[in-house]
């Protein structure tokens, strides 16, 4: 058994760790809410699900030439 897969979790698990840490404390100095921008929390709630999208699209492309998908009926349904 390789040891690189759990080093890695454990090297992720710590970092978010330490950034919860690090939001407490920052919770505590500053107490006052954040004023509400639309324009920012939309973009920070379908920023990344739309930038990933894009990713995978992109990726999805590149894979083309029907890889992955069996042409011979095989895999026929019951």
């Amino acid at each position: 058994m390789t040891w690189a897969k759990p080093a890695q979790l454990l090297i992720a698990w710590g970092v978010a760790l330490l950034l919860s840490g690090l939001l407490v404390l920052a919770g505590e100095r500053w107490p006052e809410p954040l004023p509400i921008r639309p324009l920012l929390l939309w973009s920070l709630v379908l920023g990344p699900p739309g930038l990933l999208a894009l990713w995978l699209a992109s990726r999805w492309r590149r894979c083309g030439g029907g890889e992955g998908q069996s042409s011979n009926g095989t895999h026929e349904q019951a």
